[in-house]
C-alpha cells in the first residue's frame, strides 16, 4: 500500500511537470484561458501521463553501466515533454488505441529527443542542461555518447515493438536527418556565415523532423487517413520550426534563471540563430564581429564586451523580429489542424502550439 501511495505521488508530480512550464508562462502574461486549458489537458490525459512516468523511470533503471547513468541522469531532469504529449493527443484523433502502443510511441519520441542532448551535450562541450550539471560533467564525454546510443536502441526497440514497420522507418529517416544536421551545424562551427539556407536544413533536421514523427506516429497508430496524418506532420514541421525561433530568442533573454542557459550561449557554441541572421541584415558591420567571436569564443569571458556585444545586436530589433516569425509559424501550425474535424484532441493540440510560442513572450 506505501509503494503504491508513493508511486501515486511520483506521478502528479511527473504530470504537473509535462505542461506546468506552459501553464506557468501562459499565467505570467495573463493568459488565464490558455491556462485553464492547459491545465484541463492534463486531467484529460491523466493515464497516459502516468504511463510514460513508469515507462521513463523503468528505462531509467534498466542497467548500471556508465552509459546507462548518463542517459538516467538527464532523464531525472524535468523537460517540457513536448513531443510525447504530441503523440498523445494525435492518437485521439481516431480510433482508440491500445495504451501499450501509444505509450512505447510516446516514450519513443522522448528518448530519440533525450539522446541528441546527450550527444549534442558533448559535441558543445555544454556544462549545464535543463538547470543542472550534463552528463558529461558527471560521467565524462564517452558515458555521454553512450548513453545517447542506449536511448536511440531504446527507441529503436520500441517503436518495432508498436508493430507499425512505416513508424518504423520513419523513425530511422529521422535520426539519420538529426545526424545530419548535426554534422552540418558541425563543419559551419568557428566561422560564422549568416546563411538562412543553412539554419533552416539544421532546423529542419535537428528540431522539426522528430516533432513531424511524433505527430505522424500517434495518428497513424489512430488511423486517420493519410491527407490527415499529412497535415499533421505538416503542422509539426511548423511547431518545430516555431519551438526553434523561440529558443533563439531566450538565448539573448536577460536572465538566464530564467531560460536555463547562458546569454549569447548558441554564439559562444557557434551555432547561427535566426535572431543574428536578423541582426546582421539589419547591422552589416555585425558580421565581422560575430565571426571574430564564432573563431574565438573567448572574447565573451569578457563580461563587458559580452554586454555591449549583446546590446548591439539587440538594437537591431531581431528578437521582435524572431518573436513575430514563431508566431506566424505556430499560427500556420494551428491553420493546418482546423482541416482536421473538431474533437476535443485538436483543441488540446491547438492550446499547446499557442502556449509553445508564448514561452518567449
Amino acid at each position: 500500500m506505501r509503494e503504491a501511495t508513493q508511486r501515486q505521488v511520483v506521478n502528479m508530480g511527473a504530470r504537473a511537470q509535462v505542461l506546468e512550464p506552459l501553464t506557468a508562462v501562459a499565467r505570467t502574461h495573463g493568459l488565464i484561458d490558455v491556462a485553464t486549458r492547459l491545465d484541463r489537458v492534463r486531467v484529460w490525459l491523466e493515464s497516459d501521463l502516468d504511463d510514460l512516468n513508469d515507462a521513463l523511470a523503468e528505462t531509467r533503471a534498466n542497467g548500471v553501466d556508465l552509459g546507462r547513468l548518463a542517459a538516467r541522469h538527464l532523464l531525472e531532469q524535468p523537460g517540457k515533454r513536448i513531443r510525447p504529449l504530441l503523440v498523445f493527443l494525435t492518437a485521439r484523433l481516431g480510433r482508440p488505441v491500445a495504451g501499450d502502443v501509444v505509450r512505447d510511441l510516446a516514450v519513443a519520441a522522448e528518448l530519440a529527443h533525450a539522446a541528441t542532448l546527450l550527444h549534442d551535450d558533448v559535441i558543445d562541450q555544454g556544462t549545464e542542461r535543463r538547470g543542472a550539471p550534463t552528463a558529461r560533467m558527471i560521467f565524462g564525454n564517452s558515458a555521454s555518447v553512450l548513453g545517447g546510443d542506449h536511448l536511440l536502441i531504446e527507441t529503436l526497440r520500441r517503436v518495432e515493438r508498436s508493430g507499425h514497420p512505416t513508424l518504423l522507418r520513419g523513425i530511422i529517416e529521422v535520426i539519420g536527418e538529426m545526424v545530419a544536421a548535426e554534422a552540418l551545424q558541425l563543419e559551419v562551427r568557428g566561422r560564422f556565415v549568416p546563411d538562412e539556407a543553412v539554419y533552416q536544413r539544421v532546423v529542419a533536421g535537428k528540431t522539426a523532423v522528430l516533432f513531424c514523427w511524433a505527430m505522424r506516429a500517434g495518428a497513424t497508430a489512430a488511423q486517420l487517413p493519410e491527407a490527415q496524418i499529412d497535415a499533421l506532420s505538416r503542422a509539426g514541421e511548423q511547431l518545430g520550426l516555431a519551438f526553434q525561433l523561440v529558443d533563439d530568442a531566450l538565448d539573448l533573454a536577460d536572465d538566464p534563471a530564467i531560460t536555463g542557459k547562458d546569454t549569447l550561449l548558441d554564439l559562444r557554441e557557434g551555432k547561427l540563430t535566426w535572431p543574428l541572421l536578423v541582426a546582421c541584415e539589419r547591422d552589416a558591420g555585425l558580421v565581422a564581429q560575430l565571426q571574430d567571436v564564432a573563431a574565438h569564443p573567448s572574447m565573451l569571458d569578457d563580461p563587458a564586451h559580452a554586454a555591449a556585444l549583446r546590446l548591439r545586436i539587440l538594437a537591431t530589433g531581431c528578437v521582435d523580429a524572431t518573436r513575430r516569425r514563431a508566431t506566424e509559424a505556430a499560427d500556420q501550425a494551428r491553420a493546418t489542424l482546423r482541416v482536421l474535424p473538431a474533437s476535443a484532441a485538436r483543441d488540446a493540440l491547438d492550446t499547446v502550439v499557442e502556449a509553445a510560442v508564448e514561452r518567449c513572450r
